[in-house]
């Protein structure tokens, strides 16, 4: 039996998508001041990528909003109208593939920094291109057939668009955990970063693959706007997962002394240079051991206790222990 409201097949999906939306970049904007307020020495075109980031998410919600208000209050009572796709909405395919490649290039340079491999980079890029075709194309076959009901038409741009991206997320996933599991040493404190990193690199991966999957299995199973549910937000997540992996850096670096300084963890990288870098931050698999002694001095009045004295040294400054070798260092 058909539903006597015809905006329900399609705009409650689609209502709900965008509420995640919004929920999501009251996220975004909580993870850009923190990522702002953090890393104040990250590379000026890092800062910059943010802002355009964040800047095209904006364009995003704003533009799903107006979507929304467009169809269901200043059209509420045209069911002609609202069984067609505006230009507001054609922009939504557009814009999630350029916001899902900016993410998925910036994490292909991570991979070429971190792993040198040109290969895995450019397999990152190509899929990251694919995918953005892909969701272009779908934004100018809206335009070619506006009724919602019309959307299987279009089948194969929707999967390149959608499976594209999934592969490309599963890729850097794959690349980076591969890479990092490499620098475990057998040792809890080293190795409890290594897999943090690793269990935070796999949940923002996994969940913008898992959602395209889903988006899709819906498009091509479910006549309706169900779809629609996963689709609104997923640009949010992309996002997200970016601004969330650059702000665990900050949960990342170990170090056993009390003293936080730049300067100091500058001194100390230079003197170490076996370290796991990810972006601007290191994790260190040293032991720094800090100890302080008393200086024995001469005193005529002291003779009669020189002899408790006999262990004493004068000795300042730290040594360095290398867990990897076993080598030790007075500094």
């Amino acid at each position: 039996m058909a539903d006597s409201n015809p905006a329900r097949p399609i705009y409650g999906p689609t209502l709900v998508g965008i509420y995640f939306n919004i929920l999501l970049y009251g996220i975004t904007i909580l993870q850009s001041y923190l990522y702002y307020a953090n890393f104040t020495r990250d590379k000026r075109w890092i800062k910059v990528f943010i802002v355009v980031l964040v800047l095209a998410d904006t364009v995003n919600t704003a533009f799903d909003m107006a979507f929304i208000y467009d169809a269901l209050i200043d059209h509420w009572a045209n069911s002609e109208y609202i069984q067609t796709a505006s230009w507001i909405f054609r922009t939504d395919p557009a814009m999630t593939a350029v916001i899902a490649m900016m993410v998925q290039l910036f994490f292909a340079w991570r991979v070429k920094v971190l792993t040198s491999n040109w290969y895995a980079t450019i397999a990152i890029a190509a899929f990251s291109f694919v995918q953005f075709a892909g969701g272009l194309s779908t934004s100018i076959l809206i335009g070619k057939f506006p009724k919602f009901l019309d959307f299987q038409n279009f089948k194969p741009a929707v999967i390149i668009w959608l499976a594209g991206s999934a592969v490309c997320d599963c890729l850097i996933t794959f690349i980076l955990v591969l890479y990092l599991r490499r620098y475990k040493t057998g040792f809890n404190s080293t190795d409890d970063i290594v897999d943090r990193i690793i269990r935070l690199t796999v949940q923002t991966g996994l969940i913008t693959s898992v959602v395209a999957v889903i988006d899709l299995c819906l498009y091509l199973t479910n006549p309706t706007g169900l779809h629609l549910a996963f689709n609104m937000p997923l640009s949010k997540l992309y996002t997200n997962s970016l601004l969330s992996s650059l702000n665990a850096r900050n949960g990342w670096a170990f170090n056993s002394s009390s003293d936080p300084s730049p300067s100091t963890n500058d001194r100390r990288s230079k003197r170490h240079p076996d370290v796991i870098t990810l972006g601007t931050s290191s994790v260190r698999p040293e032991v720094y051991v800090n100890v302080e002694s008393h200086e024995m001095t001469d005193s005529p009045r002291l003779d009669r206790d020189m002899k408790h004295a006999d262990s004493d040294h004068t000795f300042e400054g730290s040594i360095s222990v290398d867990v990897k070798t076993g080598q030790t260092n007075a500094v």
